[in-house]
């Protein structure tokens, strides 16, 4: 090799290497993401893996670093192969990852109504629709809603040797809930104690095969229930869903100190109803408040993983059995759960970077 080609070969993998990705925040080889760099007479192939599905966003990426490329001189032609591949990434307190599934998101709030089971539905959804294997766990034991939101509330899972579970299916997803198993008007009229192990039951015995992400709706609240499943479940990162009002926040708050006290990584906070879209002139106002859910993040030094709308589409959508991002993912409503989504998996990447700590000691306090 010239020395020609040694220094053109440096000067574009430093090009190319500098260039932050959007979704990352960091540049490509900070997060190991440039592979290769090969010239041969002025022609260059590049090759880009990152570490969160990017079906979609893998020909925009490569669309950008060959423009950026093509502002050296000496370059004549340049191919961009982007690819990627989603790892396992380390669970608390050590547990053992379960066979198959390399990551458990936890979907959760601090209270019920600010949209958490639409929010976790359609990320599961934006996650598969990136190209991800992704499976969907209602543990919302007392108010399962994923049955009738993912149009299987007719479904029944089936079991081929009276101990495990095969799991009804929805636009490309494994979706497991206990409202397959009971009847729609029965009230679950359990302790805390049988919740936590019916879930624990749901998630085990399930056949979920081989999955990138097994997202979890969880029970609103902060009570024993969600704090037994977050030390018994191996959850790799946790999202918090809240909208911008004072009062939700203040919930929301304590279930993302929840996950921070059993050292479940808190990838960030998602804004829902951010902004209300009416239905006949389009007008966007902030009818529930304004930044509540980027003060939050700031303040705990999370990531706002987005700013969802309140539009009368997204309940339709899933009142029909067809959330947003399966009945319009190229839709505005579609786009913005598609980039939370990106951003969601981003960082549980940026988190596996990060230095394992110590496991903190567990102090109980007022929150």
């Amino acid at each position: 090799m010239s020395s020609d080609t040694t220094l053109h070969e440096t000067e574009l993998r430093q090009l190319l290497g500098s260039y932050e990705d959007p979704y990352l925040g960091l540049t490509l080889e900070r997060a190991g993401s440039l592979k290769i760099v090969r010239l041969a007479d002025g022609d260059a192939a590049v090759s880009v893996e990152l570490g969160f599905p990017a079906r979609q966003y893998a020909a925009e990426l490569s669309a950008e670093l060959e423009r950026r490329a093509r502002s050296l001189n000496w370059l004549k032609q340049v191919k961009i192969d982007v690819n990627w591949r989603v790892d396992s990434h380390t669970v608390q307190n050590n547990l053992k990852p379960i066979q198959g599934i390399r990551n458990i998101i936890a979907v959760a709030s601090g209270k019920g109504g600010v949209g958490k089971s639409t929010t976790a539905a359609n990320l599961a959804l934006a996650l598969a629709h990136e190209g991800a294997a992704v499976g969907l766990l209602d543990a919302d034991i007392y108010g399962p809603s994923q049955p009738q939101m993912m149009g299987l509330s007719q479904e029944k899972p089936t079991s081929p040797d009276q101990r495990t579970m095969i799991a009804p299916e929805a636009f490309g997803l494994k979706v497991m809930s206990i409202g397959f198993l009971v009847d729609v008007e029965q009230p679950m009229v359990w302790r805390g104690p049988m919740v936590t192990q019916a879930l624990v039951q749901l998630l085990e015995t399930t056949r979920w095969g081989e999955l990138d992400y097994l997202v979890v709706d969880m029970p609103p609240g902060t009570g024993d229930t969600q704090l037994t499943l977050s030390q018994r479940v191996p959850v790799s990162g946790a999202v918090i869903v809240t909208t911008p009002q004072d009062i939700a926040l203040l919930d929301a708050r304590k279930g993302l100190r929840m996950f921070q006290k059993v050292a479940v990584p808190v990838l960030g906070v998602v804004e829902n109803m951010s902004t209300h879209v009416c239905s006949n002139c389009g007008f966007e106002e902030h009818i529930f408040g304004a930044g509540g859910g980027r003060r939050m993040a700031e303040q705990y030094g999370v990531e706002l993983l987005g700013e969802l709308p309140l539009d009368i589409r997204i309940r339709e959508q899933a009142d029909s059995g067809r959330p947003t991002v399966a009945a319009e993912p190229d839709s505005k409503l579609g786009r913005a759960y598609i980039d939370f989504a990106r951003r969601t998996a981003a960082r549980l990447v940026v988190a596996g970077l990060q230095p394992t700590a110590a496991f903190p000691n567990i102090s109980t306090e007022d929150t």
